[in-house]
């Protein structure tokens, strides 16, 4: 019998409070979903990336509609519970905020974040105080819902080109007062930054696999309790194709076979949901 959303955010809630850490991978389609849960993985994220090049677009050139539609796709890929990449919630104002993560809830996510991006050129991260606001309005947006969905609160400075960790630390300070659930920095320089950060608040933080290239190990030691992957996953399937084609057009060779999935074992994993 299949999961209810309850269940499924519930089960999500106690992945942050038990020790230890968790990797949380980030599908782009149904398949990348049902191999990930057949991996043994405990929960998926939704990354705007990886999505966008589904789509045959850039990031952040998706919709709301699109994101919301894609939201629920992956939900009903497995039974595992899904938090949403829901960049800056397709809107600067606070209402606007609650409105996408209302809609986001209502897709039968477990979870979904709200960054302080602006998409603005020259003012590329919002103002402290709007930024607070934001994080705010999306949860009071959640809370009355009948099982916790978990609000990831996101600092955007590192990944936004100002690198900028006294500010990075205030506006996750600031998040978790808000009412945050987790709270996350994208694009932390060292583990010194990362420990800092973890160092900082008391709610779970999310750390991204890869930037800074740490080990599920030492990112645990820090003190991060959740690891996702961002888009790098989708990166590395498209690497690999990349490559098998180089090698097709190139030397005209077929050697990338033999790291080929077997039909059978991806046919497995598919047959399973």
């Amino acid at each position: 019998m299949a999961k209810t959303q309850a269940e499924k955010a519930r089960a999500f809630q106690a992945l942050h409070q038990r020790d230890g850490s968790f990797v949380i991978p980030n599908p782009w389609d149904i398949g990348s979903a049902r191999i990930m849960a057949a991996q043994g993985f405990e929960a998926l994220a939704t990354t705007s990336l990886g999505m966008a090049l589904s789509l045959g677009k850039r990031d952040g050139e998706v919709s709301r509609d699109d994101v919301l539609a894609h939201c629920r796709m992956i939900v009903n890929a497995t039974d595992l519970p899904v938090s949403a990449d829901l960049e800056n919630c397709f809107g600067d104002d606070p209402n606007t905020v609650a409105e996408t993560m209302r809609l986001a809830a209502q897709t039968g996510l477990a979870g979904g974040s709200v960054e302080d991006a602006s998409a603005a050129p020259g003012n590329p991260i919002y103002d402290f105080g709007l930024a607070v606001e934001r994080v705010a309005a999306a949860v009071e947006a959640v809370r009355g819902l009948p099982f916790p969905f978990t609000v990831t609160a996101r600092a955007e400075n590192f990944l936004r080109g100002r690198p900028d960790l006294d500010d990075t630390i205030k506006r996750l300070q600031a998040f978790e007062k808000a009412g945050a659930d987790v709270l996350y920095a994208p694009l932390l320089p060292d583990i010194a930054a990362v420990r800092a950060v973890c160092q900082s608040v008391s709610k779970p933080v999310n750390a991204l696999a890869g930037r800074p290239r740490l080990s599920v190990a030492e990112l645990t030691a820090a003190g991060v309790k959740r690891i996702s992957l961002g888009g790098l996953l989708s990166r590395a399937a498209f690497g690999a194709l990349l490559r098998a084609l180089g090698e097709i057009k190139g030397p005209g060779t077929f050697t990338f076979a033999k790291d080929a999935g077997a039909m059978g074992d991806l046919g497995k994993m598919m047959a399973q949901h």
